[in-house]
């Protein structure tokens, strides 16, 4: 039996992972802010799988909070073998018009969580001989999206230099980067369903099934759909000024 550790387990992607790992027989541990929907979602998944569940209340902007989960992650009597780290943040306005501080706390989530997260689990599973970690991306790390783009970006070169730095001790990175999602984030970001075409919204189960499958596969990249494939691919290609110029049209 094994454990996962998945941070933002209470809502979209990353309850889907939470369920579909818990499917799997993983055990499970999970991170959130707050504790009575992580209550609710243990119950759900002891009750649906038969697994074993531990609730971690902590919020990651939080750096004693944070401590929290980096203990648990480095604790070996209680090892973990698959660290999801999912937990999103996204603010509606563009930069000058969001505070340095809401900044900062976009950052402490997508960027200082990750970096400190993995390292707590890569020493242990290095050591092991064996895990695995599954960092959430997204497509816009690929284009010009302002700091949230940008953080993303980073998530990208840390997973994929992880990837391999590590692959020789036993440990797979994978970096998932999903596009447009049916979920509570866009939804929190004011993203209406008519912001892209139906085409382009992907459901969180079957993305998560295909980052399950690339992870289980030894894959340091995941991005589900031929639609998204082709955005990344191309956008390594074309100009950042011409990247912009359509965003910016597209804002108009």
């Amino acid at each position: 039996m094994s454990t996962a550790l998945v941070t933002g387990p209470t809502a979209g992607i990353g309850k889907s992972f939470a369920h579909q790992l818990a499917a799997q027989g993983h055990d499970l541990v999970l991170v959130a802010r707050d504790r009575a929907r992580l209550e609710e979602e243990a119950a759900e998944l002891r009750a649906s799988y038969d697994v074993a569940v531990e609730v971690l209340p902590a919020d990651l902007v939080d750096r004693e909070e944070l401590a929290t989960v980096e203990a648990r992650l480095a604790d070996a009597d209680r090892p973990v073998d698959l660290l999801v780290n999912n937990a999103g943040f996204g603010l509606k306005k563009r930069f000058l018009d969001n505070s340095a501080d809401a900044e900062e706390a976009m950052l402490d989530v997508l960027v200082t969580s990750v970096l400190r997260l993995s390292h707590a689990a890569l020493g242990p599973m290095a050591e092991r001989g064996h895990g695995g970690i599954i960092n959430v991306s997204s497509v816009a790390s690929f284009l010009p999206r302002g700091t949230y783009g940008a953080a993303k970006a980073w998530v990208n070169s840390f997973s994929e230099w992880a990837h391999y730095e590590y692959a020789d001790r036993g440990v797979v990175v994978t970096c998932l980067c999903p596009g447009f999602t049916k979920t509570e984030f866009h939804e929190r970001m004011d993203v209406q369903r008519g912001s892209a075409p139906d085409f382009m919204w992907l459901d969180a189960d079957k993305l998560v099934e295909t980052a399950l499958k690339d992870h289980a596969k030894g894959r340091a990249w995941s991005i589900p759909s031929a639609q998204y494939k082709t955005i990344a691919t191309a956008a390594r290609y074309v100009p950042t000024s011409l990247l912009q110029r359509f965003q910016s049209l597209g804002r108009r």
